[in-house]
């Protein structure tokens, strides 16, 4: 097909799809999972059951009249493209954005090539030892981000099906309350929405991955730990008190000096990791806890949030 028909099929921009085309070149795709499969491998992804229905709905059976020339294309190259950069750890896009209120198959694209390399990931993982349970826990994140994104009303999803490319290329690893994301000399941390981030909780999990990457990555010479987020802005301690989980977070960092426009906005996602929302007016937004008066408080000030980055030696 020809990729700006492509494009306006699809209706997104030309460039993407030129993109998607460059990066996957002529590399083999993979073949998506049996059908009959499906469902128990979702149960394992910690997908719950009305995400799992409408996956389900959409599966790319090679009859389904939902897949269209168009889509049919996007999900093979997106899948080749991915795998092509398996055991990078670098952010990734899959593809463009689609209009996902066209249904099913539009909506879970994404998620079906995250299925198709499943076993790839899986297989990376033996290879070097990983344990079963690290490995499906890592891959659980799937379930988690999709239940997000529905929370959200679908506002999520833009950034998570970039997120979760790292799962599938094998540089995500979910060990107790952390997770922890292969780099070049530093393990970045990340914090799902998982519980409480005690700093009992989160010294184990330091451990766990002291002794995790020495054991399965002993060639990959880590010297740090590493964060970037509006977790480490140090005007939240403007708001919380000292003992706080988030502050004593924080001083474990040493932060790099801030620049303005390094990383994403903070205001944008602070609001998506503790509200869930990103379209809910500030004055209609919850203030049962401490920070969430802090986010709401310090926004209607007319003041934002920071995007800091901040290290410490392993």
């Amino acid at each position: 097909m020809d990729l700006h028909d492509i494009a306006a099929r699809l209706a997104v921009p030309v460039e993407e799809v030129e993109r998607v085309a460059q990066l996957a070149g002529d590399r083999p795709s993979v073949p998506m999972p049996a059908r009959a499969d499906a469902p128990e491998l979702l149960d394992r992804l910690a997908v719950r059951p009305d995400d799992a229905a409408e996956i389900m709905q959409g599966w790319p059976d090679s009859s389904s009249p939902l897949w269209t020339p168009e889509l049919r294309w996007l999900l093979d190259r997106s899948i080749a493209l991915i795998h092509a950069d398996l055991a990078g750890h670098g952010w990734l896009s899959p593809g463009p954005e689609l209009p996902r209120e066209r249904g099913p198959a539009w909506r879970h694209l994404y998620v079906y090539a995250y299925l198709a390399l499943v076993d790839v990931a899986r297989g990376y993982h033996r290879d070097h030892g990983v344990p079963d349970d690290v490995s499906w826990r890592s891959l659980a994140d799937l379930g988690r981000n999709l239940a997000i994104d529905r929370r959200m009303r679908g506002e999520g999803w833009p950034v998570m099906q970039s997120w979760l490319t790292l799962h599938v290329r094998g540089s995500i690893y979910e060990l107790g309350r952390l997770q922890h994301h292969r780099g070049d000399t530093a393990i970045g941390l990340h914090v799902p929405d998982a519980g409480p981030l005690t700093p009992e909780a989160v010294a184990a999990s330091l451990d766990d991955a002291r002794a995790f990457f020495a054991r399965h990555f002993p060639d990959e010479p880590y010297t740090a730990f590493s964060c970037g987020s509006w977790l480490l802005d140090p005007q939240l301690r403007e708001y919380l008190p000292e003992g706080s989980n988030i502050v004593r977070f924080q001083q474990m960092f040493e932060l790099v000096p801030y620049e303005e426009k390094d990383g994403p906005d903070a205001d944008v996602e602070v609001l998506r990791f503790v509200f869930r929302t990103l379209s809910t007016p500030l004055d209609q937004l919850p203030r049962r806890t401490a920070l969430q008066r802090a986010i709401v408080d310090h926004l209607r000030a007319g003041r934002h949030w920071h995007w800091r980055h901040g290290r410490f030696p392993i």
